[in-house]
């Protein structure tokens, strides 16, 4: 297979699951994520359900997660037999198929033993892993397509303490996202009214939805103080790696817009439709932070070896 093709194949996959990200999301949303009953793969006991705006969501969630599952699978088999001499493109390709796998089977059982809210945050987890996955493979196919390699300039490297805090921030942003997920899970989003504050005060009273929501915003005020310290460090303490510099800066970038959009679903709780595109920006922003930190955190490793 050519080098071109099988990078736009990981192109289209990574799109792919971003929409899968989306689509999970709108089901969310929406409160679509009973609109097949508790029947998989069927919904509502026929392959094409009737015509109700919760069946015809949920339904188009299963089918692109299904279509974009096949193009993973694809993807998978194409870089082991293809991109031998890329180790990282074979384990990218399997976390991405694994997860993708894993997320499938969630889905199923949440539909069919009741969406637990700690189960499907977990579930949106796992997808989340699986774009992170396609994304990278995305990045090194590009590369190998161009023949380019990962080493950094010679005589240049990143200390263990700046891979270490950037693993560290790496795994908290999952923890973060999580939280997140949970709180839209559990329809905790409206816990805190306004924003900055949390119901007109810096700590609210802290109970039920509130408290959960809550621990979202003190957590996403943690992330973004964490993500500014890593993009300070990458900026300025690695002058000779652009490229480190550049991840820096996108991450940083992209944590302050996504805070700025969690402070927009706040403010659009009463708007129905600026609500939901609210809510789908947010989940767009998260998916692209992770996945820059998920980049960062590889890079500084294979600049780390010596």
């Amino acid at each position: 297979m050519r080098a071109n093709t099988l990078k736009w194949l990981a192109y289209i996959t990574c799109v792919g699951m971003m929409l899968v990200l989306l689509n999970g999301a709108l089901v969310t949303k929406t409160g679509s994520g009973q609109g097949c009953g508790a029947e998989w793969p069927l919904c509502n006991g026929k392959f094409v359900p009737a015509y109700t705006i919760a069946s015809m969501i949920e339904y188009s969630h299963r089918a692109v997660s299904g279509l974009v599952g096949i193009l993973v699978l694809v993807l998978f088999i194409a870089v082991w037999r293809h991109v031998k001499e890329r180790k990282d493109a074979w384990w990218y390709a399997f976390i991405a198929f694994i997860f993708t796998f894993i997320q499938a089977i969630m889905g199923a059982l949440a539909v069919v033993l009741g969406q637990a809210p700690a189960v499907m945050a977990l579930h949106y987890g796992f997808s989340l892993i699986a774009f992170a996955g396609t994304l990278l493979l995305s990045i090194v196919l590009n590369k190998w397509s161009r023949g380019l390699d990962d080493n950094a300039p010679a005589g240049v490297f990143v200390s263990e303490r700046f891979r270490t805090a950037t693993w560290i921030v790496t795994l908290y942003a999952y923890v973060v996202v999580y939280v997140g997920a949970f709180v839209r899970h559990t329809e905790a989003y409206g816990g805190c009214q306004g924003w900055p504050l949390c119901n007109g005060a810096i700590i609210p009273e802290l109970h039920g939805t509130t408290l959960i929501a809550f621990i979202h915003r003190v957590a996403a005020l943690v992330l973004f103080i964490a993500v500014a310290v890593l993009a300070h460090f990458a900026y300025h303490g690695h002058k000779q790696i652009r490229e480190l510099r550049i991840i820096g800066v996108c991450a940083l970038i992209l944590c302050t817009a996504q805070i700025l959009s969690g402070a927009w679903v706040v403010f659009t709780l009463g708007d129905e439709n600026a609500g939901l595109f609210a809510g789908l920006f947010h989940t767009v922003l998260i998916a692209g932070l992770f996945g820059v930190l998920c980049y960062m955190s590889v890079r500084v490793w294979q600049m780390s070896k010596r």
